[in-house]
């Protein structure tokens, strides 16, 4: 489970939930019933909100998917995807000269719309590759399928053509073999399940396509918008220093702490986290060291904690080892530091 410190900085935007309460609605379940079972306070979802916490919308589409009795509840999402879904984003990409603009744009502002995972395109030779990496796992198949069927409905609107289907493949099981028929008939062929990684291939000529009555000179104005909403973002967010920082003083007192299991905290994976950290300067071992500094510090003025007890709360299993990391810290072993503290 996220930590409560920064549970605030993964969410998605009123518009991009629209499409999920529009396709539960069309299937009978109101927007209450979803509040409901999900245990959200009544108004959560109508009307709109401005922003919902990216893990209760995971959440919600499951929940919607079992209310519905719908198997391919995110394929029915997906297919609920306007303009206004993505935000000013969207109208970035309606104003994007050709489709290989258009993944360039997504991967640098998709997060306006939401905060479940993160695009790459690579090319290699004639086809290109579109790789969506998701800050969930392989278990929540119904937000795979809403971002995949989402990106086709949107894509052929912007193409003002039904767009030939891609080789499709994605990282869940698909869901019951003989319910299949519905990825062919909403994605244009079944994808191949099970796979590495959510992974749409497509011949890399269509990158050059034009996107028909793009507006491009709104481009400079929307992309100005965008970097400024960007730039809100960082300023109101944890960095991932302080996210780490804050998962690891959340683990600490329960035992040893890894990157992996701050990394599953924070749903990304060990080497992404590892990239995060090293684009903002820092290793993981340093920031352990660092909230084991500052909480050894507060705990060495509480008479009442013995040195035992500091080393076993900050995750170490033997005092030695604590006493050495604080002195290389400090200068000076705790027991020194705290005589001072108190003096």
């Amino acid at each position: 489970m996220t930590s409560t410190l920064f549970d605030h900085a993964k969410r998605v935007a009123g518009s991009y939930l629209q499409p999920l309460l529009e396709a539960a609605a069309l299937r009978g379940v109101s927007a209450q019933a979803l509040e409901q079972a999900a245990h959200l306070p009544t108004g959560t979802l109508e009307p709109l909100p401005e922003s919902l916490s990216a893990d209760d919308y995971v959440r919600l589409l499951d929940i919607a998917a079992a209310l519905a009795n719908d198997p391919h509840f995110g394929l029915h999402v997906g297919q609920c995807v306007k303009l206004g879904t993505y935000t000013v984003y969207g109208l970035i990409l309606l104003s994007c000269r050709d489709f290989g603009q258009v993944f360039e744009q997504t991967m640098r502002y998709e997060q306006l719309a939401h905060d479940l995972g993160r695009s790459n395109i690579s090319i290699d030779d004639d086809i290109a590759s579109y790789t969506w990496h998701s800050n969930y796992g392989s278990g929540h198949r119904h937000l795979v399928d809403s971002v995949f069927s989402g990106i086709r409905v949107f894509s052929n609107w912007l193409a003002g053509i039904t767009l030939p289907a891609n080789e499709l493949r994605l990282m869940h099981d698909g869901g019951p073999p003989e319910l299949r028929d519905e990825y062919a008939r909403v994605l244009g062929e079944t994808p191949v399940f099970n796979a590495e990684a959510n992974v749409a291939s497509f011949a890399a000529a269509l990158l050059s396509w034009p996107v028909p009555n793009a507006d491009v000179s709104l481009y400079p104005v929307l992309q100005q918008h965008a970097e400024q909403l960007l730039q809100q973002r960082a300023a109101t967010q944890p960095s991932i220093t302080q996210q780490v920082h804050a998962a690891i003083v959340a683990k600490l007192s329960h035992g040893q702490v890894r990157l992996a299991s701050i990394a599953d905290d924070l749903k990304l994976s060990p080497r992404t986290l590892q990239r995060k950290l090293s684009e903002a300067g820092a290793t993981f071992q340093q920031v352990l060291d660092q909230a084991r500094f500052a909480l050894a510090k507060d705990y060495l003025r509480r008479p009442e904690l013995s040195l035992i007890d500091i080393a076993f709360l900050l995750g170490y299993q033997e005092q030695s080892a604590f006493n050495h990391a604080f002195k290389e810290w400090a200068g000076v072993n705790p027991g020194a530091y705290r005589d001072k503290s108190s003096s």
